[in-house]
């Protein structure tokens, strides 16, 4: 059985392929790994410049080892096995946009650190109930969200009820689900 990349081979790999040096570069696309990525580790930690990493479609179980990142805005984990959303402390002050479709989260504890957040993507996880989601509320710039294919949203079951009850939830939204929110004025 074959071993997963480890972050330096597969920063290595990039390189190679885009003659770029990861030290340097404000864009570092490391999804699609073969083989996937398991851990993330402090390498990451060296890309001071890097504002936007994409490490998708992976393996990864545990967001960490990106706290040197001093300047990173958006972070890609989308189509992983992220469990928990924890690891952010470092990056709270620039990180503006978090995509995690498509993992396994069911707890957004953690997430509050994230005072700069505008945009998370949070689609086909295992959110399950209100009390989750109302941690969102702690994001005072979020501004767009994307909660399809959760439990929660399937529980409430109608599209209207669920715009509705988020919007009261999070009045300051502008984008829910990929719509723009119109708040009715009556």
């Amino acid at each position: 059985m074959s071993k997963a990349s480890t972050i330096k081979e597969a920063l290595k790999r990039w390189e190679d392929r885009t003659k770029e040096n990861s030290l340097e570069a404000k864009v570092i696309e490391l999804q699609f790994q073969w083989l996937p990525i398991e851990k993330m580790d402090n390498t990451l930690s060296t890309l001071v410049n890097c504002e936007k990493l994409s490490l998708s479609t992976n393996m990864i179980d545990k967001i960490y080892g990106i706290s040197g990142m001093k300047n990173l805005k958006i972070l890609s984990l989308g189509r992983n096995y992220i469990k928990q959303i924890s690891g952010l402390e470092g990056v709270a002050e620039t990180l503006e946009e978090l995509w995690l479709s498509y993992n396994l989260i069911e707890k957004l504890k953690g997430i509050q650190v994230l005072k700069k957040l505008k945009v998370l993507y949070l689609s086909n996880n295992l959110i399950k109930d209100w009390a989750e989601f109302n941690k969102l509320q702690e994001l005072p710039t979020l501004e767009s969200l994307v909660m399809v294919g959760n439990p929660i949203v399937e529980a409430v079951g109608d599209d209207a009820a669920w715009r509705t009850e988020c919007i009261k939830r999070l009045p300051f939204l502008k984008k829910l689900d990929g719509e723009t929110v119109v708040i009715d004025m009556e």
